[in-house]
Formats: C-alpha cells, sequence, structure tokens
C-alpha cells in the first residue's frame, strides 16, 4: 500500500482516534483469566488487538462483539486450554511478550510465531527472565522467534531489575507472577506506561508499588481468582500525536482531539512540545483510572530542543512524530538515549534518518540518538518517494510530515498502517488532509 500525501494547511475539525492500542491487549488478556464475563468497550480493532483475540480464542476463550462492545467469558486463571495450532501474533510486540509470560505457567505446550517483522525482534528480553522463574521458553540461536514454551510444575518468584526500560518486560513478568510461588519483585530504573499496574489494581489482584526517587519497584503475589470487570478504553494517545503533530506545523490549523488517554507515563510527548512552545491545551479532562481529556491543538512556532532524557522511555511511540517536529523547528534538536528504537518494527533511528533525508533535513545519527537540524516554521520539506520499511509509525509521521512538503509525497509500504489506526486516511480527511493510498 502506498500512501501519497500533498502539502496542507488550515486543518480543522473535532476528530477521535481509535481506542488505546496497549490498554486493549491488556483487557483481553486480563478478562480471558478472569471467571465469568466482562465486556470492553472502545476497543483498538486494528490487526494488532485482532492477533490477540484470536490468540486466545484458539485457547478456548469466547469473545463476541456487538456493536463495537466486546464480551469475553473467562474462565479463570488455570481455565485456558491447549492450543491446536501454533499462536500467531502477527506484528505485535507487545501482545507476544506479555503474553509469553501468561503462557510460561500453563499446564500445557505452545508455539508463539509472528510475522517477517516481529520474527526480528529480540525475545531474550522476556525469555531468561522468565526461564529464572521455572519456565521453559526456547527461542532460537538469535534470540528470536519462534518461542516454544513447554509446561512446567510451577513458577518460583524472583526480584528482577529491568536491564532495559521496557512495559513489555514488565507487564510479562508481572503476569508470570500471579501464578509463581512467593512475592515476584521488578524494579525499573525509568519508569514506563504503567497500565498493567493500573488494571492489576482494577482487577483487585495482588499489587504493590513502592517508589524509591527516580526507580520504583512493582511485587506480585500470586493470585487465587480474578472477578471479571467493565473496561472502557479511552483515545490512543500515540494515534493522537499524528494529528497533535499536523495541527502544530500545518498554517491555520487548530483540530480538537476527543477523548484521549493522558496517563502521565505515556504523555511525554505533550511535555516536549509544550518546551518546543507548542500551543497545546487539555480540556473536558476526567480523572477514572485511565485519565482522558480532550486535546486541543493550534499551530503553532516550534524551537529545537536538547530531549530530556528522562522522556525518551515515555514517549518510545511517539519518537517518529516528534522527529518531524523537529524538522520543522527553528535550531537544533538532540536526542539521546534513544536506542531502543532500533528494536521496534523497524530500526526506527534510522529508518526515520532517511525520511529526513529524503525530505532534505540534516540530521547526524549516533548509535543511540540523532541531531535534527530544523528548518523553521517557515521552512518547506522536499516532495519525495519514502521508504516506511513497514512500520505503521514511520508511515504516518512521514504522511504528516508531507504535509509541509513542496509538492506530493510518496510514502511506500504503508498496510501495516492497520495494526494500530486502520482507518487512518479516513481520520485524516475529515480535517481535511488531502491523503490517498493505492497498491
Amino acid at each position: 500500500m502506498i500512501f501519497t500525501v500533498k502539502r496542507g494547511e488550515g486543518l480543522r475539525g473535532e476528530i477521535s482516534v481509535p481506542g488505546d492500542k496497549s490498554i486493549s491487549h491488556r483487557s483481553i488478556i486480563l478478562a480471558s483469566l478472569a471467571e465469568g464475563e466482562s465486556t470492553i468497550s472502545g476497543l483498538l480493532e486494528g490487526e494488532d488487538c485482532l492477533a490477540t483475540i484470536e490468540v486466545f480464542k484458539k485457547m478456548g476463550i469466547d469473545i463476541s462483539s456487538k456493536k463495537g462492545v466486546y464480551t469475553v467469558i473467562g474462565n479463570g486463571l488455570q481455565g485456558l486450554k491447549e492450543p491446536n495450532e501454533a499462536l500467531d501474533f502477527g506484528n505485535s510486540g507487545t501482545s507476544i511478550r506479555l503474553c509469553a509470560g501468561l503462557l510460561s505457567s500453563q499446564n500445557f505446550s505452545s508455539l508463539l510465531t509472528g510475522d517477517k517483522s516481529l520474527s526480528t525482534r529480540p525475545m531474550r528480553r522476556v525469555v531468561d527472565p522468565l526461564n529464572a522463574m521455572g519456565a521453559d521458553l526456547v527461542a532460537t540461536d538469535e534470540g528470536t522467534l519462534p518461542i516454544n514454551v513447554s509446561p512446567v510444575k510451577s513458577l518460583h518468584a524472583i526480584e528482577y531489575s529491568l536491564p532495559i526500560a521496557s512495559a513489555q518486560v514488565k507487564s510479562c513478568l508481572m503476569l508470570a507472577g500471579l501464578f509463581a510461588e512467593g512475592e515476584t519483585k521488578i524494579t525499573e530504573k525509568t519508569i514506563t506506561r504503567d497500565h498493567t499496574e493500573r488494571m492489576f489494581m482494577e482487577y483487585g489482584l495482588p499489587i504493590e508499588i513502592k517508589p524509591s526517587g527516580q526507580s520504583r519497584t512493582i511485587c506480585v503475589n500470586k493470585a487465587s481468582r480474578i472477578y471479571p470487570q467493565d473496561i472502557k478504553v479511552p483515545g490512543d494517545f500515540s494515534s493522537a500525536s499524528f494529528f497533535i503533530l499536523a495541527a502544530l506545523i500545518c498554517p491555520d490549523s487548530s483540530i480538537k482531539i476527543k477523548n484521549v488517554g493522558i496517563n502521565e507515563t505515556r504523555i511525554g510527548f505533550l511535555h516536549a512540545l509544550r518546551h518546543m512552545g507548542a500551543n497545546i491545551e487539555l480540556i473536558n479532562l476526567k480523572n477514572t483510572s485511565e485519565a482522558t481529556a480532550d486535546i486541543l491543538v493550534k499551530t503553532s512556532s516550534l524551537k529545537g530542543i536538547s530531549l530530556n532524557t528522562a522522556l525518551v522511555a515515555n514517549m518510545i511511540d511517539e519518537m517518529p512524530a516528534f522527529f518531524v517536529a523537529a524538522a520543522l523547528a527553528e535550531g537544533k534538536t538532540i536526542v539521546k538515549d534513544a536506542k531502543e528504537l532500533r528494536t521496534k518494527e523497524s530500526d526506527r533511528l534510522q529508518a526515520m534518518a532517511d525520511s529526513l533525508n529524503a525530505f532534505g533535513i540534516k540530521n547526524e545519527l549516533s548509535k543511540d540518538g540523532i541531531v535534527i537540524h530544523g528548518i523553521g516554521s517557515k521552512g518547506t520539506l522536499n516532495s519525495a518517494e519514502i521508504d516506511s520499511y513497514g512500520d505503521h509509525r514511520i508511515a504516518m509521521a512521514s504522511a504528516i510530515g508531507s504535509l509541509r512538503s513542496d509538492d506530493a509525497v510518496k510514502i511506500l509500504d504503508c498496510v501495516n498502517v492497520n495494526t494500530s489506526f486502520p482507518n487512518f486516511i479516513d481520520v485524516c480527511r475529515q480535517v481535511g488532509i488531502d491523503i490517498s493510498n493505492h497498491e
């Protein structure tokens, strides 16, 4: 799939974005482990989350939908059934890593697979600590998919300090901890998105969080049962980030994005943009277990910054959009300690450097960061043909950057946008973006 995007200005509208992908995955997983009927409204119906649903259906969970509301009939903590075939997680790194933790404790074997992109991503980061808990997981010699999971008699708790800032690894070990003897303690030096912790609390699971300066330890004990819940999934902040960017960089623009999750562990992108001079207002705030707000964004003249390294883990999914903002800011933007970008659906540091090069933006790439020389709010990007490397966030960030090009831009290999934002083109058109797609 190829996107073609023309220069834009005067973007206007009130829009909604799909449900939060991270929360959607976790909702399906915990509802499947509950005893009885849970409902999930606002669930992201993208390919990643649909793959998670199919995985649990293969393990005997009854999941159905009606008018956008999903009903999950959970079979309890020990109620999953052995699948008759490999569990294919498609492109979803979140789902396969979280489910590795869950499946490590089950009394049956399973084979975890994914698509070509997912099959290149590092899995030792979950395999090694799970095996330290007494699990039996075997990945390839390169530490990638497929993963063979064999049953073991029991898991035992460990104390584990995360070597990298990863909500996926943390959540994987938290799920395994629900089945382990003793208290599992996971320490993170940099606080990552805490949707799993919040959902554990919502479900009344045995969890305690112990902060210590800039780090914290999550303590999880073995669970006896999970009671069903009704879950409302807010709009996905990462999806909203592309329209925040669009309004900021396009002249005479004002966009309101409704009912977006503004969990503090997810909005580093807002903090960074405000530091750059962005006009962003949060209105209609609602404080539930996952805080939400409408986000009102207007055209702004941005200035380059040295990005606070403490924000990098918080805004890891928004970094491609941030790079485009930096390209259209006045002066130099410096990003460090972002090596984790190289292990996503693509090597996002390299992929975005390639996009910036195609747009005519000077940059210097390093092993763990990039320096971007912005051209200012009145600058114009080169029209180009950009390879998204099959990465949905590279495709969408490049599409929004194309609004400031001197002519139409083609973005290649965009089919994976469907993994997180299946109606991206429709929402673009709602605010006046001239975008088309063709094979």
